[in-house]
């Protein structure tokens, strides 16, 4: 499976009826009774970060390919159909005010897994990297408004959190599992979905960007009042050119210097020194200004410039018919229509809406796999 992906997420008003989401719920808890039987709580994992899935498993719940509703209102069917005790799993988080409860939660419920102290705090860790990682490391534009954590009784973990466009209502998905994630701040993500590909993206978690991440930490652990002076030189002035700062025949590609930075919490970066970028952004208060600022002033004055492609790709669930981007997996393919098909018939809802969830799998995948 690819790890990135594309996928059209419009932002629909509105919330799932109380009849339909109820129904969401006994098909996700028939599935999820399905899997876990099949396989493991950590293949469930692995299957939720996978975005194709997902959305599969989205659609036949019974909501709309394209819309970012279905991120949300299956998350939470999962959340209520998703049995800590039962399952040996946990869901975390959620939209908008429920997504700062995720330390919270992930607390209570490793209570019921008698975690240890040092995993309950590595989890909590985890789930605050990734909201921090997509909303100040990775700068789309995509404002953060959905953040769920799921986990196992063995502490391995899947990120499923989602971002608005408050310009183009278009919403991103971002997807991490654990057990791909060797780096918070390189490459980390599995996937993730958007509309578009956009043109200019700071991305300071691609490789492209080790350079600057490094010279980052260099910048915060120096005098403070040094950076400022070069913050403050380096940002542009009225009828001022860059010209000065630019290397013979060079030119610098992006340049947005934010207005304002927190001094204050620089200052307090600088007092605990970090090792490295990972542990820079953790930091309370370095947020995307200060992080947007230190990559800049990393390529303005240094000429260490951070990556600017967008991490966002096109890619095919289980392989393309022409053999593009690469041959179809059809055992793959066989084995996750199975298991939701399966899931579905054993679900606790009526024959009516199996029916309907039946019909809207089919329309997901070829006939002849389902």
């Amino acid at each position: 499976m690819p790890r990135s992906g594309i996928a059209n997420l419009p932002l629909h008003p509105g919330k799932a009826p109380k009849w339909l989401f109820n129904r969401m719920v006994g098909l996700a808890a028939g599935i999820v009774d399905v899997f876990i039987e099949e396989y493991d709580s950590f293949e469930l994992l692995r299957r939720l970060s996978d975005p194709f899935w997902f959305q599969a498993l989205g659609c036949v719940l019974g909501f709309d390919w394209h819309s970012s509703g279905v991120t949300t209102v299956t998350c939470g069917a999962l959340k209520e159909a998703i049995d800590p005790e039962t399952h040996g799993l946990a869901l975390a988080g959620g939209k908008g005010k429920t997504s700062r409860k995720t330390p919270e939660q992930i607390l209570r419920f490793s209570e019921t897994f008698n975690l240890s102290t040092a995993k309950i705090e590595r989890l909590i860790y985890s789930s605050k990297l990734a909201a921090k990682v997509d909303s100040a490391a990775l700068q789309d534009n995509h404002q953060l408004y959905h953040h769920v954590f799921i986990f196992n009784e063995a502490g391995n973990w899947s990120v499923i959190q989602q971002g608005l466009d408050p310009e183009s209502h278009y919403a991103r998905r971002y997807h991490w599992l654990s057990e791909h994630v060797t780096s918070f701040t390189e490459v980390p993500h599995d996937a993730i979905l958007g509309n578009v590909q956009l043109e200019r993206v700071l991305d300071m978690t691609a490789i492209d960007s080790t350079a600057n991440r490094k010279l980052s930490v260099d910048l915060v652990k120096d005098n403070p009042n040094k950076l400022k002076r070069q913050f403050v030189s380096a940002r542009p002035k009225y009828q001022q050119t860059l010209d000065a700062w630019l290397p013979k025949g060079g030119q610098v590609q992006y340049l947005t210097m934010p207005r304002n930075i927190n001094w204050s919490k620089l200052r307090e970066a600088y007092e605990v020194q970090p090792t490295n970028y990972e542990e820079l952004i953790s930091l309370p208060g370095i947020g995307p200004a200060t992080v947007r600022a230190l990559a800049l002033i990393g390529e303005l004055v240094y000429g260490t410039e951070p990556s600017w492609r967008d991490p966002v790709k096109f890619s095919f669930t289980v392989g393309g018919k022409d053999g593009v981007p690469y041959p179809v997996d059809r055992a793959v393919m066989d084995q996750t229509t199975e298991i939701i098909k399966q899931g579905v018939e054993e679900s606790k809802v009526g024959d009516k809406e199996k029916l309907h969830a039946l019909q809207r799998l089919r329309r997901f995948v070829p006939e002849d796999v389902v």
